[in-house]
């Protein structure tokens, strides 16, 4: 079985993110789903990213990153949207990872936004909607494809549809179809790692 840190989205740990751990849970899995916001949620993308613009997004990263520090190596690094910053920090900077899960999110392996290149060994799976304003419009889909074309064992999986927090149960984007093959996906991904 895996252990997982999974770090949330920009709406905060939301009672859709508690779910999803409960997921992984359920299949036996260890999840450490921390609280980057400090008990605070937003009603939007929007409010979530001028809080954490307000904090500062190093900061943010870096109380992810710190926190990993409190855990052992050896983990699946995880992440939804804004929680991918430290997920692919961790999963590209700190010795031991065993994968990355990225969701709606890819940073850049390569130029200015890069933590270096991709780690040999470490699989990745990068989840997003093909007509997500966020995941394709704003070119995290770019940085998936130059992940997958240069990694030893990576995947991106594509879900129909325009909605960015589709896994989300608590969301009104939610989109149940979708989720149900994601967290096919996923658990089939922890089982191997």
């Amino acid at each position: 079985m895996a252990e997982v840190l999974l770090f949330h989205h920009a709406q905060g740990l939301t009672a859709g993110m508690h779910a999803f751990a409960d997921e992984l849970r359920a299949a036996g899995h260890t999840v450490h789903l921390p609280d980057l916001f400090e008990g605070r949620t937003f009603e939007s993308i929007e409010e979530g990213v001028a809080y954490v613009g307000e904090v500062g997004f190093d900061e943010m990263r870096e109380r992810g990153v710190r926190l990993a520090d409190t855990l052992p190596q050896g983990l699946v690094y995880a992440g939804f949207s804004f929680g991918v910053l430290p997920a692919q920090k961790l999963a590209q900077t700190r010795p031991g990872a065993r994968g990355a899960l990225l969701f709606y999110s890819c940073i850049p392996i390569s130029g200015q936004w890069s933590f270096g290149p991709w780690p040999q060994r470490v699989p990745v799976q990068i989840h997003g909607m093909d007509n997500d304003p966020i995941f394709v419009g704003e070119g995290d889909i770019d940085a998936a494809r130059e992940l997958v074309e240069k990694a030893e064992d990576a995947a991106l999986f594509l879900y129909p549809g325009d909605q960015h927090y589709f896994a989300d149960s608590s969301l009104p984007s939610y989109d149940a179809e979708a989720t149900k093959l994601l967290t096919q996906r996923v658990l089939a991904f922890l089982d191997r790692v």
